[in-house]
C-alpha cells in the first residue's frame, strides 16, 4: 500500500511522526508531501486575534500552497491520499486532488482546532474569525472518506459538535515514540527520596494549581521530592505559591531534549499526567501516559471518559478524581506499596508493547486505509 502523506501539519509534532513510523513498521510505503506554513501554536493564535487580515499572511498562504501544489504534482500513483495533523484547512485542497487522482481520501484529525480556540478564550477577542474557523472545520469533516481521532470521547464529541457520523471516525490512540521512549538504566539523578516527576507546558489543561494544593496537603512528608520540567505561563505563579507554603524538595527545570526527559522519566518513582478539568484535558489521553507507559514507569492521572474507556485503575497506571486530596492520597498510595508500583510498572509496558507501539498502531491503520479504498471503489459515503 502506498500512501500520500499531505499538507500544511506540523512535521515534528509527535502526532504525525508517529502515524508515519507506525504505518511504515507495517510495510505501509508513505510518501510526505508537506510545506510548512505556521511557526507555531502562537502563529495561530495571533492569526485567529487578527492577523487573518494581514496582507503578508494571505501572501504566506498563497506561496505555501504553490510549493505544495508543485511538490504534489511531482509525486507519483498511491492508493490512499492522507492529511496530517492539523490539516483540517489543507483538506479542501486534498479532496480537489484525491477527485482528480481519484483515490480515496483520510484525514487525521486529532484535535479540534475550535476546541483550542474556545479554550484560549479567544471567541472573545475576535469571534467573527473563531466562527469562520468553525465553519470551514465542520465542512473540512464532510470530504473525507474516514476521519482518524485518538479517543471516543473526543470523536464522539466532534459528532454532536459538527454533525459527523459516529462511524465514520476510527480510533487511532496517540501513542508514543517507542525509539526514544523505553526502559533504560541512564539516570541522570539518584535520590533517597520517593521522586514525583511532573514535564510539560504550565497551562490550566494540566490542572498545576490541583497539584500543588495536593503538595500543600503533603508537605510534612519529607521523604517526597518533586521534580518539575517545562515552562509555560502558569510556571511563575506555581513557583510562588509552593515557596509561600513552605513546600520543600522541589526543583525545576527548564526543557531539555528528549533523550534526556527519558532519563528523568526513568529516574523518578511516579510520573503526573493532567488534572484540569477543561475539555480538552477531559477527552484526551496525553501524549505522557503512553510515554511513561512505553518506559515502563508509574504514572498517575486524573480519572476521565478517555482515560476511564482505555484504561482500569491500577493495572496499566493509576487515576484518581481531580481533587488536591485525591492527588494527594493517590501519591501516598504509590509511595506506601511497593507492589503496586511494580505492578504498574510490569503492565504499563506489556500493555504498550501490545496495543499501542509502532506496530499494533501500523495495524489499525493499516485495516482502516483497506476499508477506505474498499469504500471507494464502492461509492460508499457516511456523511
Amino acid at each position: 500500500m502506498r500512501v500520500c502523506y499531505f499538507g500544511t501539519y506540523r512535521k515534528e509534532y509527535n502526532r504525525n511522526k508517529i502515524m508515519i513510523a507506525s504505518m511504515r513498521a507495517v510495510g505501509i510505503e508513505v510518501i510526505e508531501c508537506h510545506e510548512k506554513l505556521w511557526e507555531s501554536i502562537e502563529d495561530r493564535v495571533n492569526v485567529t486575534k487578527g492577523g487573518w487580515l494581514n496582507p503578508k499572511f494571505w501572501l504566506r498562504v498563497v506561496e505555501t500552497y504553490a510549493r505544495l501544489i508543485k511538490k504534489f504534482k511531482a509525486i507519483g500513483d498511491f492508493d490512499v491520499l492522507m492529511t496530517g495533523y492539523p490539516g483540517q484547512f489543507d483538506t479542501y485542497l486534498a479532496n480537489y486532488f484525491a477527485k482528480k487522482r481519484k483515490k480515496p481520501l483520510v484525514s487525521d484529525i486529532f484535535m479540534s482546532l475550535y476546541v483550542i480556540v474556545h479554550e484560549r478564550k479567544l471567541e472573545k477577542a475576535r469571534l467573527s474569525a473563531v466562527n469562520i474557523l468553525k465553519f470551514l472545520e465542520k465542512h473540512s469533516y464532510k470530504k473525507p472518506i474516514l476521519l482518524i481521532h485518538d479517543t471516543q470521547p473526543y470523536s464522539d464529541w466532534i459528532s454532536e459538535h459538527f454533525g459527523v457520523s459516529i462511524e465514520k471516525i476510527k480510533l487511532v490512540p496517540t501513542g508514543a515514540d517507542e525509539n526514544i521512549f523505553q526502559p533504560g538504566s541512564s539516570k541522570p539523578f539518584v535520590s533517597d527520596k520517593f521522586t514525583v516527576l511532573f514535564y510539560g507546558t504550565f497551562i490550566p489543561n494540566h490542572g498545576l494549581d490541583l497539584v500543588y494544593q495536593a503538595m500543600e496537603l503533603l508537605k510534612a512528608e519529607e521523604d517526597i521530592r518533586y521534580l518539575f520540567i517545562g515552562d509555560g505561563p502558569e510556571k511563575a505563579s506555581l513557583v510562588k505559591n509552593l515557596a509561600g507554603a513552605g513546600v520543600r524538595n522541589v526543583e525545576f527545570i527548564d526543557w531539555v531534549d528528549q533523550k534526556t526527559l527519558v532519563e528523568y522519566i526513568n529516574s523518578a518513582d511516579l510520573s503526573l499526567g493532567a488534572f484540569g478539568a477543561t475539555l480538552q484535558s477531559m477527552m484526551t489521553v496525553h501524549n505522557k501516559v503512553y510515554e511513561n507507559m512505553a518506559c515502563g514507569k508509574a504514572f498517575l492521572t486524573g480519572e476521565s471518559p478517555a482515560i476511564i474507556a482505555q484504561f482500569d485503575n491500577r493495572q496499566e497506571i493509576i487515576y484518581c478524581e481531580r481533587t488536591p486530596k485525591a492527588i494527594a492520597e493517590a501519591i501516598l498510595e504509590v509511595r506506601d506499596n511497593p507492589d503496586l508500583r511494580e505492578k504498574l510498572e510490569k503492565n504499563a509496558r506489556e500493555r504498550f508493547l501490545r496495543d499501542y507501539s509502532f506496530h499494533a498502531q501500523g495495524k489499525r491503520i493499516e485495516s482502516y486505509l483497506g476499508e477506505a479504498i474498499k469504500m471507494f471503489k464502492q461509492g460508499v459515503r457516511i456523511e
